[in-house]
């Protein structure tokens, strides 16, 4: 049994956790440096949401397009879909450690490429490059990290990975807002990440392979090495031990200590609920809608009625901050309460978050400011050709006038108060300068609304129960869940299952909100939340305090788990027993 005897881990992991910084230093070594991984991951992708901006001011081709926009968003996302399938079986390859100094490299590549960008084209290289450095250490920084973890502080770890991507989210929305003012403006917010990705490949030449890995290929010394170090004097000696007889059992299941036939693993009760569990979570993490909020998070804030850019960026900036704030949340929790009961408690939040979100993006767009026929004859030339042929132009709103395409056109708010009428214009760069000369706002994305605050305070409580269970979960689960020889592989399998599901919502997210509005979109989020709960209840495991051996015999035993407010798990006690 790979893990060994445990105590409860209900009030002491996280206390554990922190004792290590002066008990056991060098575990908190491996885990944090394997997590620049996570801060890399989340910094890549949120810093495209308010570079975005800045790039759509740049290059007029990609204010444009919509499709375009997408793209340069969602091309990481087929980056990591790549990274991530090719990693799975790099992992068990070569091992978790090169993988990450692999990523790493890709990182860099991506963040240079990127910043020297000199149109659209390359930019969406560069994305590539990073969203296959992303794709790789998106599963190999939990997989590291759990390998070199003690299975009672183990999802407190790993949730350290969790709490680096949500850092990392955090830390791009802060770099963005300090380079609104500077020149290059979004070539600074991208090309800052080659330093963290610099500093991780060097950490990572500095350290030990994974124990598990290396045992797994034989290398059994170096792997006895490394465990006297993570380990307390008294337990190392049966770790090993357990390690041994792990190995020695899966070798003679399967003949050899390097085959790994697909057929037998999808035969196999274990890994075909453990794969069940972990790409459903992995799916359902992205189709509830988080990377809508994490990659267009300053565009929903000018949907909201937020038409600045800076204003949108700082604003968004508090959403960010929510989320790593709701890792150190699930750093606490996840040992003490459990990974199901927080996956529960997250996924109620979430509907009842989005539901609201969903109803004020239906008041913000039923209840827009009108369009003032004397406000828009005010600006002579430039009225919104559309408006002016118009049969019914009395009937139109704000909404009316930024759904206008040929050609595109903004809404020019009145001068006295933004809910008041106001004029429909064509939309450009010289239009909108002369609006703000009137000292006027200027909309092009939302229209104002007295209902904006609530819709930020939808996004906060989005975050606030998404970020400690859905946001770290999946991640925790699918380090844990599977056993030792097929971990790399189904990690991979899960990971890849988690970036096409990203994939689809990040290409597809602009153009829901176009095509049937802003608040059906949130609304259909609202229903796959919902069915991802009922998913939780009956196919997700209860994995806290489990030796991952355990993990794989309550598989074997059980299909289906509902009764998530038990205490305990059969597996473990008889564990105790022995």
């Amino acid at each position: 049994m790979e893990g060994g005897i445990h105590t409860s881990t209900d009030t002491s992991a996280f206390k554990e956790c922190l004792s290590l910084t002066w008990r056991n230093p060098y575990v908190l070594r491996l885990a944090f440096s394997a997590g620049i991984g996570g801060l890399l991951f989340g910094y890549d992708t949120g810093v495209i949401s308010g570079a975005l901006l800045y790039i759509r001011d740049d290059f007029k081709s990609v204010d444009r397009e919509t499709v375009l926009q997408e793209s340069i968003v969602s091309m990481a996302v087929a980056g990591a879909i790549i990274g991530a399938a090719v990693g799975g079986w790099m992992n068990d390859r070569f091992g978790r450690r090169r993988v990450l100094i692999i990523a790493d490299f890709l990182f860099f590549v991506g963040a240079v490429i990127m910043a020297s960008a000199p149109g659209a084209a390359f930019l969406i290289v560069g994305r590539i490059f990073v969203g296959l450095g992303v794709g790789m250490a998106s599963m190999t920084s939990p997989l590291y990290i759990s390998e070199a973890s003690p299975a009672k502080i183990r999802g407190a770890l790993v949730s350290t990975n969790g709490f680096l991507i949500t850092g990392g989210q955090f830390l791009s929305y802060l770099i963005n807002l300090a380079f609104t003012k500077a020149p290059g403006t979004w070539r600074w917010m991208v090309g800052v990440a080659g330093f963290p990705a610099l500093l991780q490949f060097i950490l990572m030449l500095l350290l030990p392979e994974s124990p598990r890995w290396l045992y797994r290929k034989g290398r059994e010394e170096a792997a006895k090495v490394i465990m006297r170090k993570i380990y307390p004097a008294h337990e190392v000696e049966q770790e090993i031990q357990d390690l041994k007889e792990s190995v020695e059992a899966e070798i003679k299941e399967e003949g050899s200590s390097e085959t790994i036939n697909i057929i037998k693993l999808l035969k196999t009760k274990a890994v075909r609920r453990g794969l069940t569990a972990g790409v459903g979570l992995q799916a359902f993490q992205q189709f509830v809608g988080i990377n809508t909020v994490m990659y267009y998070s300053p565009t929903i804030v000018q949907l909201a009625g937020f038409a600045s850019n800076r204003t949108a960026l700082l604003l968004s900036l508090v959403t960010a901050g929510l989320n790593a704030f709701g890792s150190i949340v699930s750093i606490y929790f996840i040992d003490r309460t459990g990974r199901k009961k927080l996956l529960i408690i997250s996924l109620i939040g979430v509907v009842v978050s989005l539901g609201v979100l969903s109803g004020v993006f239906h008041e913000t767009t039923t209840h827009s400011p009108m369009v003032s026929r004397v406000e828009t004859s005010h600006f002579s030339n430039i009225t919104c050709p559309d408006y002016s042929s118009a049969l019914n132009s009395g009937a139109w709103d704000c909404m009316t006038c930024l759904k206008a395409s040929s050609p595109d056109c903004g809404f020019c708010s009145s001068p006295t108060n933004k809910l008041l009428p106001g004029a429909c214009l064509i939309s450009n760069d010289a239009v909108k300068d002369t609006c703000h000369k009137e000292t006027r706002l200027w909309y092009t994305r939302g229209c104002p609304s007295k209902y904006g605050w609530l819709a930020l305070i939808g996004l906060a409580l989005y975050i606030i129960f998404f970020s400690p269970g859905m946001g770290s979960v999946p991640w925790i689960m699918n380090s844990e869940i599977y056993p030792l020889r097929f971990r790399g592989l189904c990690g991979g399998i899960a990971a890849t299952a988690n970036w096409i599901s990203n994939l689809i919502v990040a290409q597809s997210f602009l153009s829901l909100t176009e095509a049937i509005g802003t608040s059906w979109t949130f609304l259909i989020f609202g229903v796959i939340s919902v069915v991802a709960l009922l998913f939780v209840i009956i196919y997700v495991p209860e994995t806290k305090g489990l030796p991952i051996e355990e993990i794989e015999k309550m598989l074997e035993g059980r299909a289906l788990h509902y009764k998530f407010w038990e205490k305990g798990n059969k597996p473990h006690e008889k564990s105790q027993a022995t």
